[in-house]
């Protein structure tokens, strides 16, 4: 079972500088943020979903469907009720909140998946030195990307652990919904016992190798630009600029 979000492809997205592919991931952010606009998000949406069937990556979205699927039903749900509206569709729903949970779903799912598409195509040693690269301090890169490794150990610790528990003849799949969330309170502790002791080895392997003992760095990976990246940040620098100017002007 693979934990780790990483793919390793050789396609020009994995190909790209961290610097650029967090360029690019933070202005898909600024445009979703910008409009509330159904038709400008759906376009922003298939841009997005373009460049991450060029990394060949889109594979990794089965892992969120379930995510992505709940953010969109919540929020049509929701805005449908409480957006109001003159145009009744069934008891309180209205066609124009239906309309904007609609939009605010599609605002979400994309900078979701712009995010995992960054994951998907950069690997974690890339995005700690893209940070560093960027003068973010050493210690908040290295952090950040302890984080990221952090969170498939976990799961991958729990999903160890359950699969245990089924083999000594712990029952998870019957009973209610509240009958199941029970079962699955007393697979925490273990769960956190073992991650807490997995970052206590690693702390004390990082300072048996003297983790900031100096503050000049070298490093094996090295970051240079090159066209293509350059192509990247500019094309994303207009579309933010467009995006900033149309939103100011015309304010949809």
């Amino acid at each position: 079972m693979d934990m780790f979000l990483y793919m390793d492809k050789d396609t020009f997205v994995h190909n790209l500088d961290p610097r650029t592919k967090i360029f690019v991931m933070f202005g898909t952010f600024t445009i979703a943020l910008l409009f509330n606009s159904l038709p400008v998000l759906l376009a922003l949406a298939a841009l997005v979903l373009f460049y991450g069937y060029s990394g060949k990556v889109l594979a990794n979205l089965k892992r969120i469907r379930v995510i992505l699927f709940m953010i969109a039903l919540m929020s049509i749900l929701i805005w449908s009720i409480v957006g109001g509206g003159e145009t009744k569709l069934l008891g309180p729903i209205t066609l124009e909140g239906f309309i904007y949970g609609l939009t605010v779903a599609v605002k979400f799912n994309v900078m979701i998946i712009a995010g995992m598409i960054f994951l998907s195509s950069t690997t974690i040693e890339g995005i700690s030195l893209g940070l560093v690269k960027l003068k973010i301090p050493y210690r908040g890169a290295f952090a950040f990307s302890t984080a990221i490794r952090l969170v498939p150990m976990i799961v991958g610790t729990s999903y160890t652990i359950t699969q245990a528990q089924r083999s000594r003849g712990l029952d998870l799949d019957s009973g209610s919904i509240f009958e199941k969330i029970k079962k699955y309170v007393p697979l925490i502790i273990p769960t956190f016992v073992s991650v807490i002791r997995g970052t206590n080895v690693f702390s004390m392997a990082l300072e048996s190798k003297g983790f900031g003992y100096d503050s000049e760095r070298t490093n094996y990976l090295q970051l240079s630009y090159d066209k293509r990246d350059y192509i990247f940040m500019i094309i994303t620098f207009i579309l933010v600029a467009v995006s900033i100017y149309v939103k100011l002007t015309f304010d949809f």
